[in-house]
């Protein structure tokens, strides 16, 4: 099994980026699908974006498509979520997951192991 820390959560006005970080320990990294998803108060947790293991294909939630980059490094074994022209609505708890199968996967259920969460918080 793996476990996953994220880190990079902040306060950032609209318009700011962030950089979110994903550090994975324990199993073979590499073999593991990797996932962002965040939840918004009093809203469901949503797909953000995944990368296969290869970091050579990824998938995004529309409503990022274009301002959210996702990227992992194999040999530090982290992944991380690249965030830029952020809004109010982006503001979530951003949680870092990962999935032993090799397919990209843009439902929270098919995610094995799960970090507590990072804040984002975007102030207009």
């Amino acid at each position: 099994q793996v476990q996953v820390v994220e880190s990079g959560g902040g306060l950032v006005l609209t318009g700011g980026s962030l950089r979110l970080s994903c550090a994975a320990s324990g199993d073979f990294f590499v073999m593991y699908t990797m996932g962002w998803f965040r939840q918004a108060p009093g809203k469901e947790r949503e797909f953000v974006a995944t990368i296969n293991r290869s970091g050579g294909s990824t998938t995004y939630a529309d409503s990022v498509k274009g301002r959210f980059t996702i990227s992992r490094d194999n040999a530090k074994n982290t992944v991380y979520l690249q965030m830029s022209s952020l809004k109010p609505e982006d503001t979530a708890v951003y949680y870092c997951a990962a999935r032993r199968s090799g397919t990209l996967a843009t439902t929270d259920l098919l995610y094995d192991y799960w970090g507590r969460g990072t804040q984002v918080t975007v102030s207009s």
